[in-house]
Parts: structure tokens; C-alpha cells; sequence
């Protein structure tokens, strides 16, 4: 198959509330809407970048960039018998994952488009449902955070996860484990620690979390090893992991006890399915992180999150958790039993309302064969 068109769109789509982290906040997605067109098919696909390199070291002008001048001319030059070719078509593109992610996406949602093929399928998907949970940022207080909480609770989510930083860490996870004491409860630290911190962090055994996830630096294997025996949660890799040989060192340093898994900040699904299957191979539990995106990117997010190892909750949502107005028909709706229902439909499945596209576009950009 070749790629004939290329279409890349800058979205501004604000969320229903501000997401508060230990390093940054963010009131607006900022992502990069990818679109392909090949034999008569049309397929979708989406870069979750931020506004700032905070979370890597990526933004939306870096990514629009880079998919641009390097990466979009790399995919048009390549004949794909798979998608899974993508990868190593953007081998000499150092980094730059999720510049990549979003082509290599919409590129698994044109072959199953085309073939008649759900992503799921593709993957290797064993569940009709996935189960979620929901992440809550940073409040400005604990009577704030227990109301936030109780709504996500009363909505039916059945696992929460906490963002934390020091200052915000004991006593809010405190609060929530006595006012729930029976909720499946995390906490997410996004690399603001250090090892020096151990003791503090030990704490937090105490409210029997699943996990506490990346607690030390965002690139950081070495130290984690150093802290996950001084503490009976498992730690969770998230920012850490950017590759299947990052996975690998992580395992065999026994670095942590859980990985999160964001194809976004993988670079793809293919590495996404690489690392699921290393991690289970070696009988360590997956989970899928999330990236704030909309209902394109959601999409590739569950059915990546219906492999076997993803053993516990996602914090991938309904589209409603973030957006009042999203840019699809058929958003995700949370079932009673706090999951999400596994698209079925050919390739991701999505439905995009292009209107509503066309209203939250503020860039736009093409190529043609």
C-alpha cells in the first residue's frame, strides 16, 4: 500500500476542567490530528502532544514539525504490506514518539479500514470490555479533591487515581483511602521525587495503593531499582518507559512492578504490543495510561487496552471525563461496571464528526503523492 494524501490538523478543544499535575497544568488539547487516504480508504489518527514539553520532550510545534518535513515524506515512500512496517520506515527519526505515534495510528486504522479488520483483532484483543479508571489532578484542597472524587465515584468509576507532589501526597491519599476504604486507589507522582524521598514515599504503603507510579526522574531506571525494595507497593514505570528495550532493563533490573503502557509515548502500537508481550513473558502486569485524548486517540487506547497483561484499570475514560464536545459521533460511555465497551467496526472504529473538527482547527496541512 501507498500512502496517496496526508492530511495533519492542530486542534484547540478545551477540557471540561483544568488537569493539574506535579509539574504542569493544562486547561486545552492541544493535540495533532492525523488523516490518511489510500485505495478509496480514509483513516484517522492522533499525536496527544501538550502545549509544552513537560511531560516529554515534545510539544504540538515540535511534532508538526517533525511529521512534516521528515516523517509524512518517510511514509509516503514506503510500500507497506503492514502496518506494523511503519516502525522501522521512522527508524533514523531519533525520539519524536509521538510525532510518530499519531502516523503510525491512523496507518493500523487504514489497514483494518481497508481489510474489514477491527484494531482490536489486529492486536490480538481477548476482551469485549476494558476496564478504567479515572485520573485526578492536583485540587486546591482535600474537601475540593473528596467532592471531585465522590463524583468520579458516584459515576461509576471503580478505581482512582490520585496525582500527587510532596506537600500534596499523605494526606490527600489518606483522606481518600478513609473516605473509600475499599476503592482500587493509586497515585501518580509524574518524576517529581527523589531517591533521597524514600522514606516519605514508604508512607504510602499504608493505604494499600495498586501502585505508585513513576516517583523518580522521567528517564530514571537506575534509582527506581534502588527504591522499589524499600517499599511494599509496586512502583509503576510510565514516563521512564519509551521503548521495548526500556521495558527490557526495566524488568531485569527489577526496577518496578507494573508498566504503564501509552503507545503515544511508545512511539506506536507495534512497540506497544512488544513491550505487553515482554512484560508478560516475564509475569509483570501492563496497564494503559492516558494522554488526554480525544475520541480518535481514545479509540486506539482500548483496543490496545483488550490485550491479555493489561491486568488492571485504565486510566483511559469516557470522552465526557474530558471533553464537552468531542470530535466524534460515538464517543466511549462508561458501563455500570466501569468499563469501556471494545470497538468492533473496521479499524479504530471511529466516526469522526468533521465539523466539529473544522470548528476546533486552527492549523492545517497536507501532502499529496
Amino acid at each position: 500500500m501507498r500512502i496517496e494524501r496526508v492530511e495533519l490538523r492542530q486542534v484547540r478543544l478545551p477540557y471540561v476542567a483544568p488537569f493539574e499535575t506535579s509539574g504542569w497544568r493544562e486547561e486545552t488539547c492541544h493535540a495533532i490530528i492525523v488523516r490518511l487516504e489510500a485505495d478509496g480508504v480514509t483513516a484517522w489518527g492522533e499525536s496527544p502532544v501538550g502545549e509544552n514539553p513537560f511531560y516529554n520532550e515534545e510539544n504540538y510545534q515540535t511534532a508538526w514539525i517533525i511529521q512534516q518535513a521528515y516523517l509524512t515524506p518517510m511514509l509516503m515512500a514506503a510500500d507497506l504490506s503492514k502496518p506494523q512496517e511503519v516502525t522501522p520506515a521512522f527508524a533514523r527519526v531519533r525520539a519524536n514518539r509521538m510525532a510518530k505515534s499519531g502516523l503510525e495510528f491512523a496507518t493500523w486504522d487504514l489497514f483494518g479500514r481497508r481489510d474489514g479488520r477491527s484494531l482490536a483483532a489486529m492486536l490480538g484483543g481477548t476482551r469485549d470490555r476494558v476496564a478504567v479508571g479515572v485520573s485526578v489532578g492536583i485540587q486546591k484542597d482535600i474537601d475540593t479533591l473528596l467532592r471531585v472524587v465522590g463524583d468520579y465515584i458516584n459515576a461509576g468509576y471503580n478505581r482512582i487515581k490520585l496525582k500527587i507532589r510532596p506537600g500534596w501526597d499523605i494526606e490527600p491519599t489518606r483522606a481518600v483511602r478513609t473516605a473509600w476504604p475499599d476503592i482500587q486507589l493509586q497515585v501518580d507522582a509524574n518524576s517529581i521525587y527523589h531517591l533521597e524521598d524514600a522514606e516519605r514515599l514508604a508512607q504510602l504503603d499504608q493505604f494499600n495503593l495498586l501502585l505508585v507510579e513513576q516517583p523518580l526522574g522521567h528517564d530514571d531506571i537506575f534509582d527506581h531499582a534502588k527504591l522499589q525494595p524499600r517499599l511494599r507497593t509496586p512502583i509503576c514505570l510510565d514516563e521512564s518507559i519509551v521503548s521495548p528495550e526500556h521495558a527490557r532493563w526495566a524488568i531485569e533490573m527489577h526496577a518496578c512492578g507494573v508498566i504503564n503502557i501509552k503507545p503515544s509515548r511508545i512511539g506506536g502500537l507495534a512497540d506497544s504490543v512488544r513491550v505487553h508481550d515482554m512484560a508478560q513473558a516475564a509475569g509483570m502486569p501492563v496497564w494503559h495510561g492516558g494522554m488526554l485524548e480525544t475520541g480518535i486517540g481514545r479509540a486506539a487506547n482500548v483496543a490496545l487496552a483488550s490485550l491479555p497483561n493489561f491486568k488492571l484499570p485504565g486510566d483511559i475514560s469516557a470522552n465526557a471525563r474530558y471533553y464537552a464536545r468531542d470530535i466524534v459521533r460515538n464517543p466511549f460511555t462508561l458501563n455500570a461496571d466501569s468499563t469501556l465497551t471494545v470497538p468492533t467496526k473496521p479499524g479504530s472504529g471511529v466516526i469522526v464528526d468533521e465539523d466539529v473538527l473544522d470548528d476546533v482547527t486552527v492549523a492545517r496541512w497536507e501532502k499529496r503523492a
